[in-house]
């Protein structure tokens, strides 16, 4: 009986050694199971991202022109600003803004009763001249009868003579300020010098003028002139013939000419040399006094250029990608651009990519500096 008792002990003892070794057995494989899936992760982490499809263009050196824009305003060739000779006070205007008007049509009338009366005054002042110079020449007549008789001496004919002389100068003196009164006069109702439309008319009735007053202007219309200031800096690159080109605000081309005037001196205000390019304003589409981009041609340069859509804008600052070789196929690089005007659907390149190269023009949206890529398809 005694050792019936030691074997169930040992029994249970190898028992409990058993259940022991089963339980590390089971952690060792799910430690086991665990690592093999930390390392699946660690290889699908570390596995490269697929290449991305792209399209590219090689980047051509064409014929860019060399431009500069400034602001221009437009002034008609034709144009007067109307401005009265005399002064006064405006008593009627006969035309208002927009009318046309052919050569001498009234357009003003300043009160004229001042210079009206003052004719009036010269006109009675002459007829008392008139007589004097008519009662002169009578005694003159009878002077030359009595010296003919012998009854007077030469003297008195000679005096005679003088006293008609005299009546006969103060009179022309008088027609010649009455005359110059009534062209005076004259001034006083303001004509249209010549055929046109009314522009602007700043006054009303009632205002009081001076010489220095523009009461309107009168635009014939035609061709225009584009007023361009030219920084003294490039004054010695301006030349007679050169293109102008004049664009709206959406960069379209409305009208095209050439430099027509250059003036010699520079202007100490804006220190800027006058410009100016006559315009030919066939489609009426452009007006008298009207502010406008005037884009001045120097010439042209060799350069590359790079479509607009593979260009992209971060801050204000240019970017483009360009395909190269790498260690393991070809990577997307990017490239900061410095660009100019554009020609066509192209920006001209100034400093980022030379003529040659492979520039990523489709697929850029996806692309990071390095990232790889394939060719989908070549222009």
């Amino acid at each position: 009986m005694p050792r019936l008792g030691l074997e169930s002990g040992t029994l249970k003892m190898t028992s409990e050694k058993t259940r022991t070794g089963w339980v590390r057995a089971g952690l060792v494989l799910t430690l086991a199971a665990l690592g093999a899936g930390c390392g699946g992760k660690q290889a699908a982490t570390d596995a490269a991202p697929p290449a991305v499809a792209v399209t590219v263009q090689v980047a051509q050196a064409v014929a860019i022109p060399d431009t500069s824009e400034y602001l221009a305003t437009l002034k008609s060739r034709h144009s007067a600003a109307i401005s009265p000779q005399v002064e006064g006070m405006v008593t009627r205007i006969f035309v208002k803004s927009g009318d046309k008007v052919a050569a001498g049509a009234r357009l003003l009338l300043i009160d004229p009763l001042k210079e009206q009366a003052a004719v009036k005054s010269q006109e009675a002042t002459r007829q008392s001249k008139l007589a004097n110079l008519q009662y002169a020449d009578d005694q003159l007549q009878r002077t030359k009868k009595l010296y003919e008789a012998g009854v007077i001496a030469q003297q008195n004919l000679v005096a005679a003579q003088t006293a008609r002389d005299a009546a006969e100068a103060d009179l022309k003196s008088l027609d010649a300020q009455v005359k110059q009164e009534q062209v005076q006069l004259h001034y006083y109702e303001v004509a249209a010098p010549m055929s046109g439309i009314v522009g602007d008319i700043p006054v009303h009735v009632g205002d009081r003028v001076t010489v220095a007053t523009v009461l309107t202007t009168v635009d014939e219309p035609g061709s225009l002139e584009a007023y361009i200031n030219v920084p003294v800096e490039r004054s010695k690159d301006v030349r007679m013939g050169e293109g102008v080109a004049l664009v709206d605000g959406a960069g379209n081309v409305v009208a095209s000419s050439r430099i027509t005037f250059i003036s010699p001196q520079v202007e100490t205000d804006s220190q800027s040399i006058l410009v100016k390019a006559e315009i030919g304003n066939t489609s009426r589409a452009l007006r008298t006094s009207e502010s406008i981009r005037a884009r001045i041609t120097w010439g042209t340069r060799d350069g590359p250029v790079v479509p607009v859509l593979a260009v992209q804008r971060i801050n204000g600052q240019f970017f483009a990608f360009v395909a190269e070789k790498g260690d393991k196929g070809e990577v997307a690089r990017q490239r900061m651009l410095r660009v100019g005007d554009t020609v066509g659907n192209n920006y001209a390149v100034l400093e980022g990519i030379k003529p040659g190269e492979r520039v990523i023009v489709s697929g850029t949206q996806f692309l990071t500096d390095g990232a790889a890529i394939t060719e989908s398809a070549k222009p």
